[in-house]
C-alpha cells in the first residue's frame, strides 16, 4: 500500500510515521481525512449502513445520530490509563506509570494486524483557533469512523493543519478499537477489545490508545491531549493547560470580565459555563465548558482559549430546568451515545423535561418502560455538539489570542463548613485553595474521611507529578505578579441541619459572580476571616430572591472549630506528594493553621 500517493502533505516525517503505523496494524486501506461536511455525511451514513448508528427523526433532530456502545465500553478507564514518563517519579503518586520501552513493546505486540479488515483514517486537527499563539496541533490515526465524525465536532479538522504543523510541530495520536476482521468476517455494531490501554508518552508528545471506542479513550484530542499531554507541554513552556470552563460576564455599562473555573465532577461546571444571569443588566456568555489553555500576553495578563470546538457532555440530568442553553445546543448536527430512543425517533434521558415516556428503546437496544427497573439512558451517556450552536456562545470564543482572565474560581460540593464564596488573600493563597479543593459524596455529608480532594479538578488528568503541578501554579503566580487573576472558592451546595438547600444555585450563581467582578473593580469591600475574604452583609445582590438574612448568614459562616477539624485531612493530602509537595503549599497550610488559632 502506497501511503504518500494521495497524501495531502509532503512532510517526510509524517509520511514515515503513517507508513509505520499502517505496516504494524495492516488496515485494508488508508484515508486522509479532510474535515469536510461531505466527509462527515459519508462516514455518518457508513456508520448507519454498518448497523452501529441510526439517524434520528430529521424533523425533531436534524442531521443527528444515535450510537449505542456495549456495557464493557461506556466511560473513561482510569485504571487502564498510563503516563509513560522516562522516570516513574515524574508521573507522581496519583498516576499509573509504566516504563515507556516496556509499554511500547506491549502495544506493538497487541497492535500487530489490529486494523485488518478496516480503514485507517488520518485525522489532522487543531486544538484552538487556527494559527493562534496558544493553539497546538495533532494528527490522530484511528480505525473508527465514529472517532472521525466526533473529532470533526470536537476539534478543528482541516488540511490547513499540515501547514501549521510545519511551524509548530504536532502531537502524535494513535487509536484502534483493537478488533480486526478476518476475511469475510462480519463486523459487530460496536467493535472494541476486552484489553484496553490509554497511554501517554510525554517526552515524545505521543498518545497511543488501544481497545476502546468510547469518548475520551478514543477522541484523543480531549483529555489525553488537551490535559495530560498539554499539561506537560505547558509546564516546560511556561503556560497553563487546565480543566476549566471559561465565561464572560458583561456589566450594565458594557465592561467585560472573563472567568475561568475548575470544579470536580457533579459540581455544576457545565451549568455555570452556560449560565443565564438573574441579575438585571448583567449578561453571561460561554467561551468553553471544559478546558482552558492560558498563556501570558504582551501586556503581562493571562489570556485563555477554549482549545475544543465542541461540547462532549453528560446527557442525563441536562434539562430546561438545569441547563436550558446546553439543551438548546443539541437541536441539530449532534451525535448522541448511549441515550434512549423515543418511539418517534428522538432522544430521551433521565431528568429530561416533561413526563417519562411510556415506552423507549434503552441504551442497550432493548424495549423499556417505567416498570423496567433500570435506567433507560446510561448514567454516562453523552452528547457531542458543535460549540457554535450554543445560544449563549461568546462572539469572541474563537479569538486567536484568547481572552484576558480576571478571575479564577475553584469549588466543590460541601453540605457544611465551606461558605458560599470566599476570596483568596493573594494568588499563592488562591493556588492553595485550588490544590486542596474537595468534594464529599452526598451520603457522607459530615464524614471528613469520605471527602475527596481533587486539586484543580485535575487529579485524573495531570500528565505529571501533582506536587510539581502545584509548584507550576505558584510559579505562574510569580510570573504574572500583579497581573495575576483574583482567586475565589465557591460552594453552591451548603445545607441546613435539616437537609434544606440554603442557596438556590443555577442562574442565581450570577449574583456571586457579580460580587467577584466588583471585587476586581474594588467597588465593594469584604471582611477578613481565617480562611479568606467573605462578602460584607448586603454586598451580594439578592434583588428578587427569597433568601432570608438568617440563611445568608449561615451561607457565609466560617466556623473555626469546623475548619480545624479538617486540618489533618488537608495535611495528609499535601504530604501524599512527598518531596515534590511545594514548600509554598506547606507554608500556606501552616499560615491557615495559625490563623485558625
Amino acid at each position: 500500500m502506497s501511503i504518500g500517493e494521495n497524501a495531502p502533505t509532503k512532510n517526510a516525517e509524517i509520511l514515515q510515521w503513517v507508513e509505520e503505523v499502517a505496516a504494524l496494524t495492516t488496515p485494508d486501506k488508508v484515508e486522509w481525512s479532510d474535515g469536510s461536511k461531505e466527509e462527515w455525511s459519508r462516514l455518518a451514513q457508513l456508520c448507519v449502513d454498518g448497523g452501529s448508528a441510526q439517524w434520528l427523526n430529521s424533523e425533531k433532530r436534524p442531521n443527528s445520530l444515535l450510537f449505542r456502545s456495549v456495557p464493557a465500553d461506556v466511560a473513561r478507564v482510569e485504571g487502564r490509563t498510563y503516563i509513560c514518563s522516562e522516570k516513574e517519579a515524574d508521573a507522581g503518586p496519583t498516576n499509573n506509570w509504566c516504563d515507556p520501552v516496556e509499554m511500547k513493546k506491549t502495544l506493538t505486540d497487541i497492535s500487530k494486524g489490529c486494523m485488518k479488515g478496516r480503514t485507517m483514517y488520518v485525522i489532522p486537527f487543531a486544538m484552538g483557533p487556527m494559527g493562534g499563539p496558544v493553539t497546538q496541533y495533532g494528527i490522530e490515526i484511528s480505525d473508527s469512523p465514529y472517532v472521525v465524525i466526533n473529532m470533526q465536532i470536537m476539534a478543528r479538522v482541516s488540511l490547513d493543519v499540515y501547514t501549521e504543523i510545519e511551524k509548530k510541530g504536532y502531537v502524535k495520536c494513535v487509536h484502534t478499537v483493537g478488533y480486526p476482521l478476518a476475511d469475510g468476517q462480519e463486523d459487530v455494531s460496536w467493535p472494541c477489545n476486552e484489553e484496553k490501554y490509554i497511554t501517554h508518552f510525554p517526552s515524545e508528545n505521543m498518545i497511543w490508545s488501544f481497545g476502546s471506542g468510547y469518548g475520551g479513550n478514543a477522541l484523543l484530542g480531549k483529555k489525553c491531549f488537551a490535559l495530560r499531554i498539554a499539561s506537560t507541554m505547558a509546564k516546560k513552556e511556561g503556560w497553563m493547560a487546565e480543566h476549566m470552563l471559561i465565561l464572560r460576564l458583561t456589566n450594565p455599562e458594557g465592561k467585560n470580565y472573563h472567568v475561568a473555573a475548575a470544579f470536580p465532577s457533579a459540581c455544576g461546571k457545565t451549568n455555570l459555563a452556560m449560565l443565564q444571569s438573574t441579575v438585571e443588566g448583567w449578561k453571561v456568555e460561554c467561551i468553553g465548558d471544559d478546558i482552558a489553555w492560558m498563556k501570558q500576553g504582551p501586556d503581562g495578563r493571562l489570556y485563555a482559549i477554549n482549545p475544543e470546538a465542541g461540547f462532549f457532555g453528560v446527557a442525563p440530568g441536562t434539562s430546561m430546568a438545569s441547563n436550558p442553553m446546553a439543551l438548546k445546543s443539541l437541536d441539530e448536527n449532534c451525535i448522541f451515545t448511549n441515550v434512549a430512543l423515543t418511539d418517534d425517533g428522538d432522544v430521551w434521558w433521565e431528568d429530561m423535561d416533561g413526563p417519562v415516556p411510556s415506552h423507549l428503546i434503552d441504551w442497550k437496544g432493548n424495549d423499556w418502560t417505567p416498570e423496567s427497573g433500570e435506567k433507560a439512558a446510561h448514567p454516562n451517556a453523552r452528547f457531542t455538539a458543535p460549540a457554535a450552536q450554543c445560544p449563549v456562545i461568546c462572539p469572541d470564543w474563537e479569538k486567536t489570542e484568547g481572552v484576558p482572565i480576571d478571575v479564577f474560581i475553584f469549588g466543590g460540593r460541601r453540605t457544611s463548613i465551606v461558605p458560599l464564596v470566599h476570596e483568596a488573600f493573594d494568588f499563592a493563597h488562591g493556588a492553595y485553595l485550588g490544590a486542596t479543593a474537595a468534594s464529599e459524596p452526598t451520603a457522607a455529608a459530615l464524614d471528613v474521611k469520605a471527602i475527596r480532594r481533587d486539586p484543580y479538578a485535575m487529579l485524573p488528568f495531570c500528565g505529571y507529578d501533582m506536587g510539581d503541578y502545584m509548584q507550576h501554579w505558584l510559579d505562574m503566580g510569580e510570573k504574572l505578579g500583579d497581573k495575576a487573576p483574583k482567586c475565589f472558592y465557591v460552594n453552591w451546595f451548603r445545607k441546613t441541619a435539616e437537609g434544606k438547600w440554603l442557596w438556590p444555585g443555577f442562574g442565581d450563581n450570577s449574583r456571586v459572580l457579580k460580587w467577584m467582578c466588583e471585587r476586581v473593580e474594588g467597588t465593594v469591600g469584604a471582611q477578613e476571616t481565617a480562611i479568606g475574604m467573605i462578602p460584607n452583609e448586603g454586598d451580594i445582590d439578592l434583588t428578587g430572591l427569597d433568601v432570608s438574612a438568617e440563611d445568608m448568614a449561615e451561607l457565609l459562616k466560617v466556623d473555626t472549630a469546623e475548619w480545624k477539624s479538617e486540618l489533618d485531612s488537608v495535611k495528609g493530602h499535601l504530604e501524599r506528594f512527598g518531596d515534590t509537595c511545594p514548600k509554598g503549599m506547606m507554608d500556606q497550610y501552616e499560615a491557615l493553621k495559625a490563623r485558625l488559632g
